[in-house]
């Protein structure tokens, strides 16, 4: 399975739309994530527009009408594999310790997440922690960027620099 994430896209606060690239990328995905902070709804109708399987969870600057329909967290099954998703809150450091203390006992092995703008792809405790950045806003961030999981048994993850 390939899955395309993306979190922070702030539609109609930073920006108007998705990136061009982003939606010719996830042409090609079985599911897409998005880790909060959509600002709009639209940005579900866009990606799904493109793919049937769209999940989401709110972000800590999304507007009510968002927070009514998104969860805040989301536990999902992909395979063999449980993965968790939340776009956290908080000073950014911090985001990791959040997430870990949230999913403790959730048994989950990916935990996917946002609110930093800034990618993070690592495994600590046999969770792999995967923020795909913003493909939007770099006010935290060197570059803008969107992220691509494949699951075959294994999870491979990475970051795509816009």
């Amino acid at each position: 399975m390939r899955i395309g994430v993306i979190s922070d896209t702030h539609i109609r606060d930073k920006t108007q739309e998705l990136p061009q690239k982003i939606l010719e990328e996830f042409k090609n995905v079985d599911m897409i994530i998005h880790a909060g902070d959509l600002a709009d709804l639209s940005v579900l109708d866009k990606l799904k527009d493109i793919c049937a399987k769209v999940i989401a969870v709110r972000g800590n600057m999304d507007p009510e009408e968002v927070k009514k329909i998104l969860p805040e967290k989301e536990i999902i099954q992909v395979g063999n594999h449980k993965i968790g998703l939340m776009h956290g809150h908080g000073a950014p450091a911090n985001l990791v310790e959040l997430l870990t203390s949230v999913f403790k006992n959730d048994k989950v092995d990916l935990i996917i997440f946002g609110h930093s703008h800034s990618g993070i792809n690592e495994k600590r405790n046999n969770i792999l922690f995967f923020n795909p950045g913003s493909p939007t806003d770099k006010v935290f961030a060197p570059y803008n960027s969107y992220g691509i999981i494949e699951i075959n048994g294994g999870i491979k993850a990475r970051i795509v620099k816009i």
